[in-house]
């Protein structure tokens, strides 16, 4: 039996180092593609205008991502309580006040409650901006009592930093497995969308954890709920873009290495593929978008399109340089083919024609970047990036 499993374990990392190798690296390899068009709607008119964009075509390409990609964004419940369930007012050696909120939402009478774990800074006198992050990687990322710092979630750094810092785990939502991600709130509050072609999955059920944290936010006196930050790495990166897009109280939106389905051109043949993503991850996403496995050119929108749902508000990409599997150049290139919605808003980006060289940072209008050298991570470096572009665009200088 020892032996059938080491032979099972050694037959599957064989299959995935080929599946890696066997994706394009080769830059002279990417092809040529054409990118939907994002200003012309579906009846041909050209948009002119930030009016237009937000009564016609924003409608439009949402509506496409949602019966394609990612699914529905459900946002009925009947009841939504919160309760402090711990608090410290002397954490962090008296620099930060931690607490946990159970967060329990209701709808036909099933509850599923999300955890929140946040520190604000004890010495502001106002109300503070707050990163939140959508943690894929488990509560040790997090951890309270601050014996295991993790650069994932520097707690400690974004505090020094005069910003809020708060977290959920997506198994309160919905569980990071392909056996087991319907066992949060779509078992219990949305069974109507595993039935849907276009409905939610897990990447939208971690979005609207998010939400629901957010309205927290709201009632939380110490948190300035006009500045709140998503964040997310790898697939909280896309989880933290579809977030953006549906919720406007999301002031700046964060993706690290989000990659394909993320922040980069799903058509642009380099790393990850729909064909991969879909066949490895298939929970993620509305049961539609295995259609375009091998057929991006058939997909109506593209990940440029995603990141113009956000504007006017603010958008953070970040990349890795040895993390081509997420595509770095094609992150930025989703990132610069985004300017001309916010240009409708006459927010000039104003983005360089070339991706920046490895560990330089870009902060133009509503937009920033940066390529860090290393592998995937969210790390220490990536935070220090952020928290420069939270500060430009806050005027927190």
């Amino acid at each position: 039996m020892k032996i059938y499993k080491q032979i099972c374990v050694t037959l599957l990392l064989l299959f995935v180092f080929q599946t890696l190798v066997a994706q394009n690296y080769d830059e002279s390899k990417t092809g040529s593609y054409h990118l939907p068009e994002m200003l012309v709607t579906s009846d041909g008119k050209k948009i002119t205008s930030f009016e237009g964009w937000e009564r016609i075509r924003r409608p439009e390409i949402l509506k496409l991502f949602e019966d394609h990609v990612y699914g529905q964004f459900p946002r009925d419940f009947d009841n939504i309580d919160f309760k402090i369930t711990r608090q410290d007012k002397n954490a962090m050696g008296g620099k930060a006040t931690f607490k946990e909120v159970a967060i329990k939402v209701t709808r036909n009478q099933n509850e599923v409650t999300v955890n929140l774990l946040m520190f604000t800074p004890n010495e502001p006198k106002e109300p503070v901006p707050v990163f939140l992050v959508i943690n894929h990687r488990g509560l040790k990322t997090m951890d309270i009592t601050r014996q295991n710092k993790d650069g994932f979630w520097p707690a400690e750094e974004v505090i020094d930093a005069g910003y809020a810092i708060a977290g959920f785990d997506v198994a309160d939502v919905a569980p990071d497995n392909n056996d087991h991600f319907t066992e949060g709130i779509l078992e219990k509050l949305y069974p109507g969308q595993l039935k849907m072609d276009n409905g939610m999955r897990a990447l939208g059920a971690w979005g609207w954890g998010a939400s629901r944290a957010i309205d927290w936010f709201e009632k939380d006196e110490s948190i300035d709920a006009a500045k709140i930050i998503s964040v997310g790495h790898s697939r909280g990166g896309k989880a933290s873009l579809w977030l953006g897009v549906q919720d406007k109280r999301v002031a700046i939106t964060v993706s690290n290495e989000s990659g394909n389905s993320g922040a980069a051109l799903s058509r642009r043949n380099f790393g990850e593929t729909v064909e991969r993503i879909t066949q490895s991850f298939p929970y993620w996403f509305a049961p539609n978008y295995r259609q375009y496995a091998n057929n991006e050119d058939k997909l109506p929108v593209d990940q440029h399109m995603l990141i113009a749902l956000i504007a006017p508000r603010a958008v953070y990409v970040a990349s890795a340089a040895e993390d081509l599997w997420a595509d770095p150049k094609g992150q930025y290139m989703a990132l610069k083919a985004a300017q001309p919605v916010f240009e409708l808003y006459g927010i000039n980006t104003n983005l360089p024609s070339e991706m920046p060289e490895v560990n330089q940072q870009i902060i133009h209008p509503h937009m920033g970047f940066h390529n860090r050298e290393g592998k995937h991570n969210m790390t220490p470096y990536d935070w220090q990036q952020f928290m420069k572009f939270a500060d430009h665009y806050f005027h927190r200088q």
